[in-house]
């Protein structure tokens, strides 16, 4: 809806004021086209739309001109099939980025339309949208820009509740004695994937939504909590990859450990649950007092110390389910430390 209401402003604005030139009133239309080009969601990406669309039809308009010139004893179908190659060629350009397919339409348009007086139409054409374009940013800029918060808050809640019901589900599974297939675990964890791919690109939205937002030293806490959370969660769900990938493929619950204690599995669960109910917790409620993460952690580092222990203690070492376990409990140990999750009030 916002940015419904800066386009539709952004467009109104830039033909009243290209109809204030003389020159190019009757070129007018050019200059909403420019203003919707131009409005983004955020200040830096409808400046980077703007100059970057401007290039891309400068450039096209440029290689129009030069090979009409050149070539213009070829056959017109030659001429164009020339032209749009060329094109095709200057859009690879990374500059560009996502605006380079203007460069073939400003090349066409210009060996259709503005051939007769290739030098004023590139004039009106370019010069009007550079005018639109102008007043989008400015519209963008002014209008209450938005720093994509809630989209981005809403992307991490939604990954930190996948991982967490990862961990779950495999404890649950353990505490069972049994494990799926790692094709069935691969189907499982593409939900979560697609979830961080999200929350990861919501976090980039809000840092380039910081770029020359006059909001953005309001939101300043609250973009770099965003920030954080998201890369914590995108680390612990490397590690939770990994161990998830160790346990379903070597499962050391029922390897050699079990010869020395018949309940590896549920001190392997109990860890597992731990750090499942860490991850759903981000944060503390106090300061002073302790809390119901401070509840959380303590039992996942209970559980991780039972399991640190089955392991320091346990005669076999030559085992591959034991190197899996051992890689395992240090996987979730690097996830509490990545959760910034530490015993606040030590028990007496």
């Amino acid at each position: 809806m916002q940015r419904g209401i800066r386009a539709a402003l952004a467009a109104g604005l830039a033909w009243q004021v290209a109809l204030l030139i003389p020159s190019m009133a009757a070129y007018a239309y050019y200059a909403p086209l420019g203003a919707l080009i131009a409005v983004h969601p955020t200040v830096a990406d409808s400046a980077a739309a703007a100059w970057r669309t401007v290039l891309a039809i400068l450039l096209g308009f440029a290689l129009a001109v030069g090979v009409y010139e050149v070539a213009s004893g070829l056959p017109g179908a030659l001429v164009i099939a020339l032209i749009v190659a060329l094109a095709i060629g200057l859009e690879q350009w990374r500059v560009l980025r996502e605006h380079a397919s203007w460069v073939s339409f400003a090349a066409v348009l210009m060996l259709t339309v503005g051939a007769s007086d290739p030098t004023a139409y590139a004039v009106r054409y370019a010069g009007l949208t550079l005018l639109g374009a102008a007043i989008g940013v400015l519209v963008t800029t002014l209008l209450f820009p938005p720093m994509q918060l809630t989209v981005a808050q809403r992307r991490v809640s939604t990954a930190r509740g996948l991982l967490a019901e990862q961990l779950d589900r495999m404890a649950a599974a353990l505490r069972r004695g049994e494990l799926p297939e790692p094709g069935d675990w691969e189907l499982a964890g593409h939900a979560l994937g697609v979830a961080l791919d999200q929350m990861r690109a919501a976090e980039a939205v809000v840092e380039r939504a910081r770029r020359a937002n006059p909001r953005a030293r309001r939101w300043q806490g609250t973009a770099a909590s965003i920030r954080e959370q998201s890369r914590a969660l995108d680390r612990v769900a490397v590690l939770v990859d990994d161990l998830t990938t160790l346990v379903v493929q070597f499962q050391p619950h029922r390897r050699g450990l079990d010869r020395v204690d018949d309940g590896t599995g549920r001190v392997l669960a109990d860890a597992l649950a731990g750090l499942a109910a860490v991850v759903r917790i981000p944060y503390h409620a106090s300061d002073s007092e302790p809390d119901e993460r401070d509840g959380a952690i303590g039992s996942a580092v209970s559980a991780l110390d039972r399991l640190t222990t089955l392991l320091r203690s346990s005669g076999i070492a030559d085992d591959e389910g034991f190197f899996a376990l051992g890689a395992v409990t240090v996987g979730m140990h690097r996830s509490m430390q990545t959760l910034e999750a530490h015993v606040r009030f030590p028990a007496r």
